[in-house]
């Protein structure tokens, strides 16, 4: 496993240098280009706070898709004055982000939760633990290691939010989910940034490659409508703990939600009888 993750490292190391281009990974030649934008023009056209904090950030190296920021505060908002107790109460959020890269985009979690929030970082890059200080902690190590999360989260003392922006291979997205999405709180959202990397080749993707986070998701779908049919079932706990699936461009969202068997009720009278 070592082996093949620092093969992959070493793989993304070179997309982002530009050694390898992105459009090598499309059916299509297609480029997506780094546009230059007047940032006071952007700030003033901003419509939500977390669009305002992206184009003013002024801090460490943060690289996001433009049509990203809205997703992000649409989830994230209401969370700001805290993630709920279950006791009618609110208490500190804990924010887990997997990939930390130059450290901005963690800055850019804190200006926009507070300082009350949690938020740690892990990447299996070792330089990243350069990047690590008191109010914004990074971990070093293996998104892909179900140990190594679960000590994480202990440290965090629990799990609400994850942001899985890390290595985008496909086995490695799975084995965080599949570590992570248990430990999560009731209400709790996993957030996978960078879903187009399903599709493309040099990140073990394809167009419904099977077992791709998109592939993934899909199965998630059909999981938690397992009341229903007899199909093959990947994730039982689907039916019962996952509230939600959706699906934006380039962004996946799995909200964390309690259920129980559903049931269907007729009120009111006939009129044709």
């Amino acid at each position: 496993m070592a082996g093949r993750l620092t093969g992959k490292l070493r793989r993304v190391r070179r997309i982002l240098r530009g050694d390898m281009l992105q459009g090598e990974a499309h059916e299509r030649p297609e480029r997506y280009e780094l546009l230059k934008y007047d940032r006071p023009t952007e700030i003033a056209k901003s419509k939500t706070e977390f669009e305002r904090l992206f184009w003013s950030h002024d801090g460490r190296l943060v690289h996001k898709w433009v049509h990203f920021l809205p997703i992000h505060h649409r989830y994230l908002s209401p969370f700001k004055s805290g993630f709920p107790d279950g006791k009618g109460g609110l208490r500190p959020l804990r924010l887990l982000e997997i990939g930390v890269s130059r450290g901005g985009s963690l800055q850019l979690w804190r200006k926009f939760l507070g300082p009350q929030a949690v938020i740690f970082g892990i990447d299996i890059d070792p330089l990243c633990k350069a990047l690590d200080q008191p109010d914004l902690p990074v971990r070093i190590g293996s998104q892909a290691d179900p140990e190594f999360l679960q000590g994480v989260v202990k440290e965090m003392g629990g799990l609400d939010v994850v942001i899985d922006d890390g290595s985008h291979f496909p086995e490695h997205q799975r084995a965080s989910f599949d570590a992570l999405f248990g430990l999560m709180s009731e209400g709790g959202l996993y957030v996978v940034e960078d879903t187009q990397t399903s599709y493309w080749e040099p990140w073990d993707g394809g167009f419904r490659q099977r077992g791709s986070l998109i592939e993934l998701a899909k199965t998630v779908v059909d999981d938690m409508h397992s009341w229903y049919h007899v199909g093959r079932v990947d994730r039982p706990m689907a039916k019962s703990e996952v509230g939600a699936v959706t699906f934006h461009d380039g962004i996946v969202v799995i909200e964390k939600r309690h259920r129980v068997p559903p049931v269907h009720v007729q009120l009111g009278t006939d009129p044709r009888r």
